[in-house]
């Protein structure tokens, strides 16, 4: 028997009846849930694996992008406690701009009864700076963010090419990367689970030196693997990198 869709508002996904741990994964700026589309494949059925849809893409066009970084935290970490009824435990995957929403979901998620983390696992990103460490940036212009994107990503950027595709893909980056200018918290949460943080090793976004900073976000051991290619590795390296976070997980 075919195992059920998830498919909520901010949820989508597989049902794996029986699994032992939740896996639940947050794409970058400008993506979707469906990058994660094929993950559940990856995976054993001890693993769930769910992803989530940020408002302002696909179906949830005509939402409005979240202004800040607390809005969109709150509202996925409501979407959580709401959906996510059962005791099944949970990690947190988060690549790119996904890392800091999944950093930010977790340090809300912890000591509530019922919803155990098990283990925040972030990629292609550095921790999160404070405002004394870097400030604020202003909104980037539609300019910016597209050549921001050529560096990251050249063979997918280009879609934004296309003037038909622009128009229904940039109101989701625009509104990510004027999130991502204004993000800086107040202070650093140290989670009380391990950090698992993972890159690719030709990343011009998040150089593998970085990665070891997310030891100040954790009271626990953080360990770090180097995959090979850019800053969109996870895409060629999509098998690898599942078994890998099969690993840390089982």
């Amino acid at each position: 028997m075919t195992a059920p869709d998830i498919h909520t508002r901010w949820l989508r996904g597989v049902s794996a009846p029986g699994a032992k741990v939740r896996l639940v994964c947050f794409p970058h700026a400008g993506g979707a849930a469906g990058t994660f589309h094929g993950w559940a494949a990856l995976t054993p059925p001890e693993i769930e694996v769910l992803s989530v849809q940020y408002p302002g893409r696909q179906d949830r066009l005509s939402e409005p992008c979240p202004a800040t970084m607390d809005e969109l935290a709150d509202a996925i970490t409501s979407a959580l406690l709401a959906e996510l009824t059962d005791d099944l435990p949970l990690a947190l995957f988060g690549h790119s701009m996904g890392s800091s929403v999944a950093y930010e979901v977790a340090r809300r998620l912890e000591g509530i009864p019922g919803h155990s983390l098990t283990r925040l696992i972030v990629s292609g990103r550095t921790r999160p700076r404070l405002a004394q460490e870097l400030a604020p940036r202003p909104v980037p212009t539609d300019t910016d963010i597209l050549n921001h994107v050529r560096r990251l990503d050249p063979e997918g950027a280009a879609l934004y090419e296309n003037p038909m595709l622009r128009g229904v893909i940039m109101p989701a980056l625009r509104g990510d990367f004027g999130l991502l200018a204004a993000y800086r918290p107040a202070h650093l949460h140290r989670l009380g689970v391990p950090v698992t943080a993972c890159g690719g090793d030709s990343d011009p976004a998040c150089p593998v030196e970085d990665l070891s900073a997310w030891s100040d976000v954790t009271t626990e051991d953080l360990d770090v693997r180097v995959f090979e290619g850019n800053h969109f590795y996870l895409t060629p390296r999509q098998e690898e990198l599942v078994g890998f976070i099969t690993e840390r997980l089982l």
